[in-house]
């Protein structure tokens, strides 16, 4: 008979539920190769709340509660999807083991990509520490990760948060935190392993699950909506939800992508389509149902994203698509996109996905909820616009596709000098580069979003194919007070992160507004030094588009041009959404 380990017979008794291991010292040994991340788990962060006591997260008898994280979707061996990155929730948690503590551990994750993902925690504080990528051709690279703390990390860039905290004396009100943290690797390289961080300080950095991201060859994201805040909507109980959506690019396959960012509660999706639209909710021909990993619907877990199947399909460039999806189960709350300046259809009771008629389509919105791409197969990746409501195309036409990044994506069809890149309008309405305006978790009507540097991963790093990145904000930052100094930290960051991605980081000078409100002398003074930094040698960016020249008076250059203005002196009309399209050097969006 095989003789058994030490090892070997705790493993045997962790599996007959006798003997619970929340030490470093019970997790498997580590050997001189890789194992499995499970293999690794050396602390219990879930409990039961019949059973509070069970586990010990943070060393002082905290955890998380088991049965809010299958309120929120979270059930174990779920897989979930965050940032483009496929994780699956430890299947031991809320029964043993389910997460390992960072000290230098090597752990078994292959795979080409972009990026690492780990979802993650700290306890004791933020937790930090550098750790090591090992590729299959013998090369290595560094890599650092924080984990928020569990208790005080920012909402703002949360996974999911869940409502209490477990104690051996009981459940307490209190948010707890999980994070999703990607990773920079070297594209193209087969990662045969990692080394987990060590970390400094008192704080522990745990690990839950890890992956590498796979890269979008092949892909090339035609329209996109940051997710901008988490209302109320309908409610809606067996409808189906017509959106109302602009291609930039075309190519002979589609896919969609859901976010239930911010969310708290899961969503269920029921049927699903893509239609060329026809005239208002109807289709032009029959849409083409979707599937999600071969089903015909999806679970959105709180916090999760989920692609359609790829689908035959032939998606026009420069046209209206109708993305319908019906809502099975009850859906009082989600994530939206508030500005779409674009009118969308729900319809009566029923799954009306796959109809070609709009007749079941009954009442009208004006935002986008949970649909946040649309992709084709082919073509040569995308161009990201981080911006705010100029970008957003507050004040164009409603309804004609006329914000300067639908210009600028007509432009890049119509010429052959550089590749049509698709176009991704990542405008919010309201948002800022240092500042969250809606803080990242609760229902609010605030719908600004969270600040550019905080939702950076999510709708930059994580768009499909991205290639370059145009930053233009700042506007709303000086004129709720923010200092240039604090406005220019805050773009400097955006470049640093967004070149260690390998991404091409253009910046954009802030458009005047005087004659608004909140646009002072104060306010102008800090907007012109921001624009100082912006076309110096120091900011760090590749290219810079010089919109406030082009749109400012020539006589009072703190004033929109009259021409320009849509008449609130802070958001160009149609002619000037169209003069800062035209104005891009076409060749200064190449990579």
């Amino acid at each position: 008979m095989r003789r058994r380990t030490w090892a070997t017979a705790v493993l045997l008794a962790v599996c007959a539920g006798l003997a619970p291991v929340t030490t470093a010292r019970a997790a498997a040994p580590h050997g001189p190769g890789p194992l499995p991340l499970e293999r690794l788990f050396d602390n219990r962060a879930v409990s039961d709340d019949r059973a509070p006591g069970d586990a010990d997260f943070d060393g002082a008898g905290g955890s998380l509660s088991a049965q809010d994280l299958a309120a929120a979707g979270w059930t174990p061996g779920q897989g979930l999807g965050v940032e483009r990155a496929r994780l699956t929730w430890p299947r031991s948690a809320g029964t043993g083991p389910d997460n390992v503590r960072a000290d230098g551990q090597r752990v078994r994750v292959t795979g080409r990509g972009d990026a690492l993902a780990f979802l993650v925690a700290g306890t004791g504080g933020d937790a930090r520490g550098s750790g090591t990528v090992r590729y299959a051709d013998g090369t290595r690279s560094g890599y650092t990760l924080t984990a928020p703390d569990w208790r005080t990390g920012p909402l703002a860039t949360k996974s999911v948060a869940l409502p209490h905290r477990n104690t051996p004396d009981g459940q307490l009100t209190e948010k707890t935190r999980l994070y999703v943290v990607t990773v920079p690797v070297r594209a193209g390289h087969r990662i045969a392993s990692v080394e987990l961080p060590r970390t400094t300080g008192g704080a522990a950095l745990h690990v839950f699950a890890a992956s590498v991201r796979a890269a979008t060859a092949g892909w090339t994201g035609t329209w996109a909506a940051s997710p901008a805040g988490y209302t109320t909507v309908g409610p809606w109980v067996d409808r189906t939800v017509r959106l109302v959506v602009h291609t930039s690019t075309g190519g002979p396959r589609v896919r969609i992508r859901l976010d239930n960012t911010f969310a708290s509660t899961p969503v269920r999706i029921g049927g699903a389509s893509v239609a060329v639209q026809e005239a208002g909710a109807a289709a032009r021909g029959k849409p083409v149902p979707l599937t999600f990993r071969g089903a015909r619907g999806a679970l959105l877990p709180a916090g999760a994203q989920e692609f359609s199947d790829p689908v035959d399909f032939r998606v026009p460039a420069d046209a209206n698509l109708l993305v319908s999806f019906h809502l099975p189960q009850p859906v009082a709350a989600a994530p939206v996109h508030s500005q779409a300046i674009q009118g969308s259809y729900v319809s009566g009771p029923g799954d009306h996905a796959t109809e070609a008629d709009g007749s079941a389509y009954t009442s009208t919105i004006a935002y986008w909820p949970l649909l946040t791409g649309v992709d084709v197969a082919g073509g040569p990746g995308s161009v990201v616009l981080l911006g705010d409501s100029i970008t957003d195309g507050v004040k164009s036409t409603q309804n004609a596709n006329r914000r300067w990044p639908n210009v600028l994506a007509a432009r890049l069809l119509a010429q052959s000098d550089v590749p049509r890149y698709g176009v991704l309008n990542e405008g919010i309405s309201a948002n800022r580069v240092v500042a969250d305006r809606y803080p990242g978790d609760g229902i609010s009507t605030d719908t600004g979003g969270v600040s550019a540097l905080h939702r950076l991963d999510r709708d930059v790093f994580a768009q499909t194919s991205a290639r370059t990145v145009v930053v233009f904000q700042g506007v709303n930052d000086v004129r709720w007070g923010a200092t240039a100094a604090q406005v220019e930290a805050g773009l400097r960051e955006i470049v640093e992160r967004a070149h260690a991605r390998g991404l091409k980081v253009v910046g954009a000078t802030i458009t005047p507004c005087e004659g608004e409100a909140l646009c002072t002398a104060a306010a102008d003074a800090e907007r012109v030094a921001v624009n100082a930094y912006v076309r110096g040698p120091g900011s760090g960016f590749d290219g810079v588009l010089d919109f406030d020249a082009v749109v400012r008076d020539p006589v009072r250059p703190s004033r929109m041009r009259a021409e320009f203005d849509s008449g609130d002196h802070l958001h160009p009309g149609d002619a000037g959404l169209k003069a800062l399209a035209d104005s891009v050097d076409l060749g200064v969006l190449a990579p």
